[in-house]
């Protein structure tokens, strides 16, 4: 097995791995990346981006491969498509282990993200794959002319029900609370949609189906009453949890299982920052999380500064 030396290792490729990446490499650090998968992260399943400065309108996967050719001109050696075996934060020189290799690093940036909440009701795992899944531009294709329910009301919930309408021929969006939390712009442009249909003030209760959905069952959470909705797919957007299976507790995590950072993306272990979706934040977009990494990057470069002043 081979062992590989680097001042800083980042765990994740997306826009905050990827950004980390970058800064630390202009910070002269011998610095790698290594994911689970292929490097873009989440941004490269959005089919539009058009908030992120200077693009207007961005395919997320061309916007991540920019990412990524910038950080190859620095020559940052990457490994996808790694399965991680073991973590080991608390020494002076880090440790992770995967199954090709172990990687030693005076720091790491974790960088892994988070994921679609699930929603936690009978039928969900059963269909995951066979009418249930967390990704429309994945999947929205295969509902051609079908019936379909979108779980939720923030930003990624509307724009993906927006998303599907192009090729459903109804979109429910099922929001818990009387009104969506997405922005004013994302809202208007669902509710002028003559493909979408609202339910508000509801919850799902259980998928049913054969071999695959043909039916969700929804409670309203003032009345309490049962109905179903006759869909052939349904698409949860309810939120994200964090990507952090592998630490084992070694860092301070908030209760929704968040790595907790102060301003300098520090965390509660030294030498350890976190950047991007994984950390407790405020909000959790592709600028936010490239800027997280280059200020995670840029303190990983000044902890191995004051190291090596210690070590001469």
């Amino acid at each position: 097995m081979k062992t590989y030396d680097f001042d800083t290792v980042i765990l994740g490729g997306g826009p905050a791995g990827l950004s980390a990446a970058i800064y630390a490499a202009r910070g002269a650090c011998s610095s790698a990346i290594i994911d689970t998968s292929m490097l873009g992260g989440q941004p490269t399943n959005y089919l539009e981006l058009e908030n992120y400065p200077g693009f207007g309108l961005v395919d997320g996967f061309d916007l991540m491969e920019k990412f990524e050719q910038h950080v190859d001109k620095f020559g940052v050696s990457k490994f996808p498509m790694q399965e991680i075996e073991k973590i080991d934060l608390k020494p002076q020189i880090k440790i992770i282990q995967t199954k090709e290799a172990t990687f030693n690093a005076k720091t790491v940036i974790i960088a892994t993200g988070a994921q679609s909440k699930k929603l936690g009701i009978p039928g969900e795992k059963e269909f995951t794959g066979r009418g249930v899944s967390y990704c429309a531009v994945c999947d929205g294709a295969f509902y051609k002319d079908k019936v379909v329910a979108v779980v939720g009301g923030g930003n990624a919930a509307v724009e993906e029900a927006m998303y599907l309408t192009k090729f459903a021929t109804k979109v429910y969006i099922i929001h818990r609370r009387d009104a969506l939390r997405a922005d004013k712009i994302v809202q208007e442009r669902a509710f002028k949609n003559e493909k979408v249909e609202f339910v508000f003030d509801t919850i799902p209760k259980e998928i049913l189906g054969e071999d695959v959905v043909n039916t969700l069952t929804v409670e309203n959470v003032k009345t309490n009453n049962l109905s179903n909705l006759k869909v052939d797919g349904v698409f949860p957007y309810i939120g994200f949890s964090p990507n952090t299976e592998n630490l084992n507790g070694q860092l301070s995590q908030d209760e929704g299982g968040f790595i907790l950072t102060n301003e300098t993306m520090q965390t509660s272990v030294e030498g350890v920052f976190a950047v991007g979706d994984v950390r407790k934040t405020p909000l959790r977009q592709v600028i936010t999380a490239a800027s997280d990494g280059a200020v995670g990057a840029v303190y990983a470069v000044k902890y191995l500064e004051k190291l090596s002043e210690v070590l001469v």
